[in-house]
């Protein structure tokens, strides 16, 4: 069943460009320039019930934007998106009181207080049952294993812990969607495998519809098995990670490891050498000239051992970002007003 359908959704921002000097700015006063950015430009997107969806993009993209227009924090400039029935910006308490939102980087919880008191205020606002909110909190806690640190004011707790606090908030009224705009930013990677691993259990577990962006890929691989991109704004690839690879890797890494303890000096011109340690050497060749690359090199040189892998996924999607705004700026014409 869908629960998430967009449509032609944009969102258009007017931003003051303010000139430098004390001249400058009193002339603004009365007379200023603003560029129009467009921060969504056209998105069209379904999601089923129970989905995990990744939504990367660079900075910039529009993913964050496309979060709180779905949240109903920000009214579109122009499109239409309905989540489980309801228009996110019309801001419904029907609806309110059916997804959660998440941001890695804004707190929701009281700072001098408990995470117990800010838990109990949410009860309060989103009207749950005291035995159901118990029963709630309980399995959370217990689940996240920060039982011990619900009495400590949440200024006292540690980046990890306190995205622990976060997530037990959000969950709290069992929301049917969770929208989670980078989550694990800044946590070492012992905090990110465990939020990671509560992600998946969870989500498994009560089958909730998640949208999640991260600039973390192991996040992605972990948790996701649909891979939305955008960039500049738009849709540039929906589908599996593994489709990514596929479609935008254009290179293969090989892994040389050459018999006689010494590397060849002509190596280079199979292709780009990317890490060189003797007698170990990983080169970047072209996807379609790897076979005769690779037959050529263990014709003319002692190789011990050989291994062709696909390039990481950081850089494919690194280089798909690149093309994007690359063609972006070619189309792109800046708007600058008065007004």
């Amino acid at each position: 069943m869908e629960t998430i359908r967009i449509e032609g959704l944009r969102k258009t921002y007017k931003i003051y460009q303010k000139q430098e000097g004390l001249r400058a700015s009193f002339k603004g006063l009365f007379r200023r320039k603003h560029r129009m950015v467009e921060a969504v430009r056209g998105i069209d997107l379904s999601v089923d019930q129970g989905e995990f969806v990744a939504f990367l993009g660079p900075n910039g993209a529009g993913k964050t934007t496309t979060l709180k227009l779905l949240s109903g924090v920000i009214s579109p400039s122009a499109g239409m998106a309905h989540v489980l029935g309801h228009v996110p910006w019309r801001r419904e308490n029907a609806y309110r009181r059916r997804f959660a939102l998440v941001m890695g980087q804004k707190n929701q919880l009281w700072w001098d207080l408990p995470a117990q008191e800010s838990f109990r205020l949410h009860q309060q606002i989103y009207r749950i049952e005291p035995q159901a909110f118990v029963a709630r909190r309980d399995e959370l806690v217990d689940l996240l294993e920060v039982r011990k640190l619900l009495g400590q004011p949440v200024r006292e707790l540690s980046l990890g812990e306190r995205m622990k606090m976060e997530l037990i908030a959000a969950l709290l009224h069992s929301p049917e969607v969770l929208f989670l705009d980078e989550p694990t930013i800044g946590l070492d990677v012992v905090a990110q495998h465990n939020i990671q691993n509560f992600l998946r259990y969870y989500q498994k577990l009560k089958e909730i519809t998640i949208l999640l962006t991260s600039h973390y890929m192991k996040d992605v691989v972990a948790l996701c098995n649909r891979v939305v991109i955008v960039a500049e704004g738009v849709i540039v690839h929906d589908g599996s990670l593994g489709d990514i690879i596929e479609r935008f890797s254009t290179h293969k890494v090989i892994t040389l490891q050459f018999a006689d303890h010494c590397l060849p000096h002509d190596i280079s011109r199979y292709g780009e050498i990317i890490e060189e340690q003797a007698p170990r050497i990983k080169i970047r060749v072209a996807k379609q000239t790897v076979t005769d690359s690779l037959a050529a090199i263990l014709q003319q040189h002692p190789v011990e051992d050989v291994s062709v892998e696909d390039p990481p996924l950081e850089n494919v999607i690194a280089e798909m970002f690149s093309i994007a705004r690359q063609e972006f700026e070619r189309t792109a014409t800046g708007t600058v007003q008065d007004s």
